[in-house]
């Protein structure tokens, strides 16, 4: 049975907790500072594997001293994204194995796929403008969520006439270049994300709507399990096909 320590006991930790024991892990540790405890050699004694969920503001030290006492981690947490490469070169140093997601469902990495191969198609189509939408809870403390901005990164790729993500609010005419992907925060919405395609004639809408959390829950279980015993740094939408096999 996989041991997990859960840092950050939140509303993803809490899910996590539930659905372990149904999936063949066993919760050894939930470290929170809101439950006066911190992260030491001690307290991640017994854990094969971490999975952090916790906030930007907290997740590049929370992830530095888990890789620095060797454990493997799955991270869930963004906005934390500029100090990418410092956690990368300290994975490699320490020979430690870390896989780290936007979005740990398996259903919105399929949506990305989704995402592509439609861009590529629309290229072509230049009478067709884009834009993207997002929802999510009012607990969620980044906007644009992580998924927004590889969505956006899916489209810059893929789209010649879309140059550059605009993410704020516009007191002008957007450019032809940008990319408008716009947020939302209220309520319990679990996500929503959308990309659509605006022409004179019709519209295309994509969406992918999340009834609940258990989806990013369950992916980051099976993130654990994949990574237990492996080295290296992974994004979790590029091994998507090896974690659900």
């Amino acid at each position: 049975m996989l041991k997990i320590a859960l840092i950050g006991y939140g509303q993803m930790g809490k899910l996590i907790e539930q659905l372990a024991l149904q999936n063949n892990c066993e919760i050894v540790a939930i470290i929170d500072p809101l439950l006066g405890n911190e992260i030491t050699a001690v307290t991640v004694a017994d854990a094969d594997v971490c999975i952090e969920f916790s906030t930007p503001d907290a997740a590049f030290g929370n992830l530095t001293k888990l890789i620095e006492l060797g454990k493997n981690v799955v991270t869930g947490t963004t906005g934390w994204y500029d100090e990418l490469d410092k956690i990368r070169l300290l994975v490699e140093k320490k020979s430690t194995g870390f896989i780290y997601g936007t979005n740990f469902s398996v259903g919105m990495n399929l949506f990305f796929s989704i995402i592509e191969n439609a861009a590529k198609l629309m290229n072509r189509a230049e009478d067709y403008d884009l834009f993207g939408l997002e929802m999510h809870h009012n607990k969620k403390k980044d906007s644009p969520s992580g998924t927004a901005k590889v969505l956006s990164d899916i489209i810059l790729k893929n789209i010649d006439r879309k140059t550059k993500s605009q993410y704020e609010k516009l007191d002008r005419q957007i450019e032809k270049n940008e990319f408008h992907f716009t947020s939302v925060r209220s309520g319990d919405i679990p996500g929503m994300h959308s990309i659509s395609f605006d022409s004179e004639t019709d519209t295309i809408e994509l969406k992918h709507t999340a009834r609940n959390r258990n989806g990013l829950a369950l992916g980051a279980v099976k993130a654990a399990k994949w990574i237990n015993n492996k080295t290296g740094f992974y994004n979790f939408t590029d091994k998507l096909n090896d974690i659900i096999g």
